[in-house]
């Protein structure tokens, strides 16, 4: 009976000791770190873990449109189509071009490369011209036309043709496609319709002023004529008076 007691002591002992150093083990190692996948989605560490895109980085942040592409990922369903423009993109433009602009029509630029949903580069063919930018819906003025064919997608603003280079970053709500032209919208170039003109004043009808002066009878007053009128019969009383005087003392 020692016999058989003795190994199944010797394998409980062995068990505990197993469990025993595992916890200790467990203890001691640390938490792993949270992946950087399950971190809110950043625009900005997007474009900077691709290259290429400081000129448009700066402008996502002077903008704080960065701010508000991260807004709309966290906040709505419906996710965004950017259309990253790269370095050589901006250095091709007109010199002087970026700094001519007005604030408002910065913001305008990248609102215009950016499309208020998520598309994959394989349904540009669903989208009906002209497609709409955060930019505004302005048919003419904003005009924004895609045309594709299987992966390759062609862009035109009225001003540009511009060619998808690639995708940049896709996680089926936020979709970044490199585009080698910067999107110019015919905004920019063409000019504003002159404001309609005010419309004119009524002339005001001069008062009529009534004469103060007994001597001056205004044509076609009715009023006037008729004191003119009592005025002429008021000075023919003395006259009579005096004929009738005169004709009494030589009678």
């Amino acid at each position: 009976m020692v016999m058989m007691k003795h190994p199944f002591f010797s394998l409980t002992l062995l068990l505990m000791l197993f469990v025993s150093s595992t916890t200790i083990l467990a203890q001691k190692s640390p938490a792993p770190a949270p992946s950087a996948d399950s971190a809110p989605t950043d625009i900005i560490r997007i474009l900077k873990k691709a290259g290429g895109y400081t000129t448009l980085i700066r402008l996502l942040k002077t903008t704080q449109v960065s701010n508000q592409i991260n807004s709309q990922l966290l906040n709505s369903n419906g996710g965004i189509t950017l259309f990253a423009a790269n370095d050589n993109a901006f250095s091709s433009l007109k010199p002087g071009f970026l700094n001519s602009l007005s604030d408002e029509q910065k913001n305008k630029l990248i609102q215009f490369h950016l499309l208020p949903t998520f598309v994959a580069i394989s349904n540009f063919d669903t989208l009906s011209n002209p497609v709409r930018t955060q930019a505004g819906d302005d048919p003419y003025r904003l005009a924004l036309n895609v045309t594709s064919s299987g992966n390759q997608v062609n862009i035109t603003t009225g001003i540009v043709n511009v060619t998808v280079g690639g995708t940049v970053y896709t996680d089926h709500q936020l979709a970044v496609y490199q585009v080698d032209k910067v999107l110019l919208p015919r905004d920019f170039f063409v000019a504003k319709p002159p404001a309609p003109a005010p419309a004119p004043e009524k002339a005001k009808t001069p008062s009529k002023k009534k004469s103060t002066d007994s001597d001056e009878v205004p044509g076609g007053d009715d009023d006037s004529g008729a004191f003119t009128v009592k005025q002429r019969r008021l000075m023919l009383v003395p006259v009579v008076f005096a004929t009738i005087i005169v004709a009494l003392l030589s009678w």
